[in-house]
């Protein structure tokens, strides 16, 4: 049974989580909202870290995104009967954060780092699109860690030749 996908009977803070606080129910485009949402958040969080506690501190973010993503995303899913609910963006939060691990905090590299997850995560290379096979919001969060991987590599890869300028 499908249930409108705006209506849940998840408790609260699953909701909350998994929608990264309203992030989810932007429109059009969920995933990016709640991927700018993580971007700008991690930019802020991190212009007031010295350096040498960026890379902790977005792991940390990583950690936590995810040990709560994973069971909020299964309790929203549940609760508005959906398998992948275009509204949990937690996901795009955790898989974003991966991306940015180690980014300078200079716009262009943040801006690519954006567009380089979301196009891992629209177009799911292999073995992506196996892990949202996994189970409930398992398979929700994991893929997107996944795209996030990906786009890390490319990242860092484009900031170790000094593509980026």
């Amino acid at each position: 049974m499908t249930r409108n996908p705006t209506e849940s009977t998840a408790p609260r803070w699953a909701t909350l989580v998994a929608t990264f606080f309203g992030a989810g129910r932007l429109r059009p485009g969920p995933g990016t909202w709640g991927s700018l949402a993580a971007m700008l958040l991690w930019w802020l969080v991190a212009s007031h870290l010295p350096a040498s506690l960026r890379v902790p501190a977005i792991l940390v973010l990583i950690v936590v995104a995810t040990a709560i993503g994973i069971p909020a995303a299964t309790l929203e899913a549940r609760g508005c009967g959906v398998k992948d609910p275009s509204h949990v963006v937690i996901d795009e939060v955790a898989g974003q954060l991966v991306a940015l691990i180690a980014c300078p905090i200079f716009w262009k590299p943040l801006v690519v780092g954006f567009i380089l997850f979301r196009a891992f995560d629209i177009l799911k290379p292999p073995p992506i699109r196996r892990l949202e096979k996994l189970p409930e919001g398992t398979g929700i969060v994991v893929d997107d860690l996944g795209a996030g991987v990906y786009g890390l590599l490319v990242l860092q890869v484009l900031l170790h030749f000094r593509w980026l300028g």
